[in-house]
């Protein structure tokens, strides 16, 4: 399992909320919506709240709360993620044993959808947190009417909660132009301690390059939507070596297009930690990310980050300043900023020390405050007419 991170406890008895999070993916899957949920719930304990997860997958407990396991089946384009599908009835029947004070749904999608109908039907006030661009994911593997289809889907979930708060700006604009109402920004927070220069080692550098090379890498899911046939426009240079950390269903293929490059498989804790210090050049591929985690923990280790002008990473990566935004889907365009940064060892040092600097505010400590303001907004907004009624 993760690292659980522990927080001191700071928030009064007279201040504590209940809150009910459903999230479509939670551990063992590592991804951005299994991340922001731990982070959110790790939070919820350090701050004296009460919580309960329902997801489809995970340990019986999480940060002292309960998981209550939504039934599910697994996809089959990706055998090892398992996507809830549980009944609207069931759902009620949770939310009125633990009598939430908000529902807080983590990148609805299928278990989200029925979360916010059942929620709806018993008055409960919810927030739905936009993490996954479930149109450009459709439209990157080309279903026919699958496009039109994740539009609806996103416009039903999402008209059916008090408040959906996204990511980035470019979230925003796509959630605007779907006509989905009451919006807000809420950016992701990043470990500062997890993520941080000091974890550069000189040993893992010397197994990776004994040679001396400086290593250019890319940290995330294996994934199609990723693009990461992109990187093979960074393959066989002799000044650096190709780091590949993460695994996913392109694993394989990417292993044989990519023969020069140094696979690590998924890391945790530590390992994570080190392999971001040790690049010298962090590369992001695909354009459909609403944030783009990977960039910013990039960013926190102090390391230059080359990723797509789209999405999340306009927000995350200040361009020439941190690192440099590429036109998506050009491979060439990616490779002419990485081969200027291999070859001026200062801009990479100038870009490093910004990069750090970058992510100073965006600690989840103070990520999370937000969010639990947007919870007692909710609450609050809903009681206004009942104040008024009485």
């Amino acid at each position: 399992m993760a690292d659980l991170i522990e927080l001191p406890r700071t928030t009064a008895p007279t201040d504590r909320l209940r809150v009910l999070v459903v999230a479509e993916s939670f551990l063992p899957q590592v991804n951005g919506v299994t991340n922001s949920v731990r982070r959110v719930l790790e939070h919820l304990a350090a701050t004296g709240h009460d919580a309960a997860l329902v997801a489809p997958t995970g340990p019986s407990s999480y940060a002292g709360f309960p998981v209550l396991h939504a039934r599910g089946a697994n996809l089959p384009l990706y055998p090892d993620f398992r996507i809830g599908l549980e009944t609207r009835r069931r759902l009620r029947s949770i939310m009125e044993r633990f009598a939430p004070d908000v529902v807080h749904i983590a990148s609805p999608a299928t278990l989200g959808y029925q979360a916010a109908k059942a929620a709806q039907s018993l008055g409960i006030p919810t927030v739905a947190i936009y993490q996954t661009d479930l149109v450009g994911f459709a439209e990157r593997y080309d279903v026919p009417g699958g496009g039109r289809a994740m539009a609806s889907l996103t416009r039903r979930i999402h008209t059916k909660v008090d408040r959906t708060l996204a990511p980035s700006s470019a979230s925003l604009a796509q959630l605007r132009d779907l006509a989905i109402p009451g919006t807000a920004l809420w950016p992701r927070g990043v470990d500062l301690q997890a993520f941080h220069p000091v974890w550069r080692s000189a040993d893992l550098r010397r197994q990776l390059a004994p040679d001396g090379r400086l290593l250019v890498g890319y940290v995330g899911r294996l994934a199609p939507e990723k693009e990461l046939h992109l990187l093979s426009h960074l393959a066989d240079d002799p000044r650096y070596a190709l780091v590949v950390v993460g695994g996913g269903p392109e694993e394989q293929r990417l292993r044989s297009l990519l023969p020069g490059a140094t696979f690590l498989g998924v890391l945790h804790g530590d390992d994570l930690s080190r392999a971001y210090a040790s690049l010298d050049v962090f590369v992001h591929t695909g354009r459909h990310e609403t944030y783009c985690q990977s960039a910013q923990e990039a960013l926190a280790s102090g390391v230059p980050v080359v990723a797509p002008r789209s999405g999340g990473p306009i927000d995350v990566v200040t361009d020439g300043v941190a690192g440099h935004l590429y036109e998506p889907g050009d491979g060439a365009d990616l490779a002419s900023y990485v081969d200027g940064l291999v070859g001026h060892k200062l801009t990479r040092r100038t870009m490093g020390l910004a990069a750090r600097r970058s992510v100073r505010d965006r600690s989840w400590q103070s990520v999370n405050e937000a969010l639990v303001d947007h919870y007692r907004d909710v609450i609050a907004v809903r009681a206004a007419p009942a104040r008024l009624a009485g």
